[in-house]
């Protein structure tokens, strides 16, 4: 029985810097980066599986993924699949209190931010680059 079918196991959550993650590419997200951090989360809610998820055993897996915007991008809304949280300061000082884990929980931190790496590694996440999510989402 894998982790999707183990009603018992504990669901990874993913979770997305996106100013970091959008600003990765040089595409003119800063003309509007509230449309680029929507484009970012319809982009993350077509994920159906996550393959090579640090500590997933599986292989692949269906995370809880949040998205944490800051600045202009504060009124993107949430949509099934991902959920948005809009960082009342620092989007950073959100993830790192967001990357520590619950109980039995794994959480993965997507950012290349050098300092932000630290605190969400010092926290108990693991910590991906921006790379590593686009490659991903095609």
């Amino acid at each position: 029985m894998d982790r999707d079918e183990d009603p018992a196991a504990t669901r990874p959550v993913l979770i997305v810097d996106a100013a970091n993650v959008v600003g990765s590419r040089p595409d003119g997200w800063w003309r509007d980066r509230a449309g680029a951090a929507a484009r970012l989360r319809d982009r993350l809610a077509a994920l159906q599986r996550v393959e090579g998820l640090p500590g997933d055993d599986a292989g692949v897996a269906h995370p809880e993924i949040i998205l944490v915007v800051e600045g202009a991008a504060r009124g993107v809304e949430g949509v099934p699949g991902v959920r948005v949280v809009a960082a009342p300061g620092s989007g950073d000082d959100t993830i790192a209190v967001l990357a520590a884990p619950e109980a039995g929980e794994r959480r993965t931190v997507v950012t290349a931010d050098r300092e932000l790496r630290r605190r969400a590694e010092s926290a108990g996440a693991s910590v991906v680059g921006p790379r590593w999510l686009l490659d991903r989402l095609g």
